[in-house]
């Protein structure tokens, strides 16, 4: 490696190999209760969770270091509701043929539909935008590098934070998602990437069969 300022590592834990074994059989068991839900109660979640959960999504690796994202948490109902109504216009058109027979059939099983009165019903909803520019100094325009994949693996480390602190979430991804832009005053160098709902599960809150059915580990993994 080039010479560069660094620090000393030292809050790395090394576990034996029975513990390890232990924590990654653990982890398994919890991250697999982690559902989409779609039912949800409107039971106020405190802020300071939705904080924390954020800032564990911001020490996501990314490329250069330069943290190429910005969260939008929102609680007001007056910008809910806007949300609601403007991805429901946009779902309209899709449910109604946009998106093409083959991707309509592959959603059925799932049950959804142009209504989505979750995003209204949820405490909290969090706008996640990409950044093409910023840089770890925000007062410089540098380009930012792996931009998607690094906005990506945030969202699942918020996804993961989220469901650790013991709230459900829905990804939803409204196409196009421009109108979040605008309702949430982002900047231009900004691009919606995803919209997370999240908070308690409505007590009659369900899950699709079909949902439940994940690939077995032979399909998913190649040991070489």
């Amino acid at each position: 490696m080039q010479q560069h300022a660094a620090s000393p590592l030292t809050d790395y834990i090394e576990y034996s190999p029975a513990d390890m074994l232990e924590r990654s059989e653990h982890f398994y068991t919890e991250i697999k209760r982690r559902h989409s839900i779609r039912q949800f109660s409107e039971r106020a979640v405190s802020r300071q969770v939705i904080e924390n959960c954020i800032r564990a999504a911001g020490t996501a690796p990314n490329g250069a270091n330069h943290q190429p994202w910005h969260f939008v948490a929102i609680q007001s109902p007056e910008v809910k509701l806007q949300i609601r109504q403007q991805a429901e216009q946009h779902e309209q058109g899709f449910y109604a043929g946009r998106a093409g027979e083959e991707w309509l059939e592959a959603l059925k099983p799932l049950g959804t539909d142009a209504d989505k009165p979750f995003l209204q019903h949820a405490p909290w909803l969090i706008a996640i935008f990409s950044q093409k520019t910023s840089g770890v100094d925000t007062t410089n325009k540098h380009s930012n590098y792996y931009v998607h994949e690094s906005v990506g693996i945030a969202t699942g480390f918020l996804i993961n934070a989220l469901h650790y602190a013991g709230l459900v979430t829905l990804t939803h991804t409204p196409k196009p998602m421009s109108f979040l832009s605008k309702i949430c005053q982002r900047p231009d160098n900004e691009r919606p990437f995803m919209l997370l709902v999240v908070g308690y599960p409505a007590a009659d809150a369900s899950v699709p069969q079909h949902a439940l059915t994940k690939k077995p580990l032979h399909e998913i993994l190649t040991v070489l």
